[in-house]
């Protein structure tokens, strides 16, 4: 994996304001590389130290097994939820990087 790019993926995620998220594939289309897979993987191998529950899937759901962890952080951080409570409100959650 390309280390540069790894490092701006995580860079990013540190960026996300707590209540905020982004998709996998808007962090690939503001880096202008790679794509919502390859920052999968960066996530997946490097995402530890980072607030990892602010990227999501592109319709705002996690991973079934990252859900009861990241819900604890949406409700601390007051990030909107879809009824249901079990996916982010994309509409009302997405931060625009540079804002």
């Amino acid at each position: 994996m390309d280390a540069e790019f790894t490092e701006r993926v995580l860079q990013l995620v540190e960026g996300i304001p707590p209540g905020h998220v982004l998709s996998y594939g808007l962090i690939a289309e503001h880096l202008q590389a790679g794509g919502p897979r390859q920052v999968g993987r960066v996530m997946a191998l490097e995402g530890g130290g980072v607030p990892w529950w602010r990227v999501v899937r592109a319709d705002g759901s996690l991973p079934p097994s990252h859900l009861p962890c990241a819900l604890e952080h949406y409700r601390a951080e007051r990030t909107p939820l879809r009824a249901g409570g079990t996916a982010v409100d994309m509409r009302r959650a997405v931060w625009t990087p540079g804002t």
